[in-house]
């Protein structure tokens, strides 16, 4: 059985998964709870730079070894980038440079990190012991810049969650995996992720 948090994700992601899907796909089959409603107004967000903020210690890792980490699913859920769709990977995440070129700047991801760590309630604050990590990898359609798709990963980069997504993104790409269904393994346990390929 999932856990709570993780099923509230996973239908916020299939929602957003069944917005972005071109009519006449299959996407649409799949019946998906509405996505659970706001703790914040837009108003409020887009005040504090797109995200509320988090007291100290309110966010929790799985665990701090980076085969196994993943992150709280209440603070970063993962969040979908709406200009991938299936319809449209081979101009998109397929194409060669894609994830370079819409990756946000070091300036930005090394500021949220600083904060999240506090939010995460990190006893090692160094920076450099975490990745700002894109929970939805940019390569498989995640948001950029959204915090709620970003949190610092334990461990230095690459590590074996990289893996797990270059693994998913080739298949996606080759046509063996949908987009969403790669999305939801992801965020549903990117340890387990690469099952959806057998």
């Amino acid at each position: 059985m999932l856990h709570v948090p993780t099923a509230k994700a996973l239908a916020a992601l299939g929602a957003a998964s069944l917005a972005t899907a071109p009519c006449g796909t299959t996407a649409r089959s799949a019946v998906r709870p509405p996505r659970p409603a706001p703790t914040t107004t837009p108003a409020a967000d887009a005040a504090r730079g797109g995200t509320r903020a988090l007291p100290p210690g309110s966010c929790h890792a799985s665990s701090l070894d980076p085969a196994t980490t993943r992150p709280d699913p209440h603070c970063t859920p993962g969040a979908l980038n709406p200009d991938v769709t299936q319809a449209n990977i081979h101009r998109t995440i397929c194409v060669a440079g894609y994830t370079k070129r819409i990756r946000p700047p070091v300036s930005y991801t090394n500021a949220l990190k600083r904060r999240q760590i506090k939010e995460y309630g990190y006893r090692n604050t160094d920076p450099s012991a975490y990745e700002e990590d894109h929970f939805v990898p940019l390569s498989l359609g995640g948001a950029p810049r959204d915090p709620k798709n970003l949190w610092p990963e334990p461990g230095a980069s690459p590590n074996p969650k990289d893996r797990v997504e270059f693994t998913l993104y080739k298949a996606v790409c080759a046509g063996q995996a949908t987009l969403a269904a790669a999305q939801r393994a992801i965020v549903e346990d990117w340890t387990t992720a690469t099952r959806i390929l057998r």
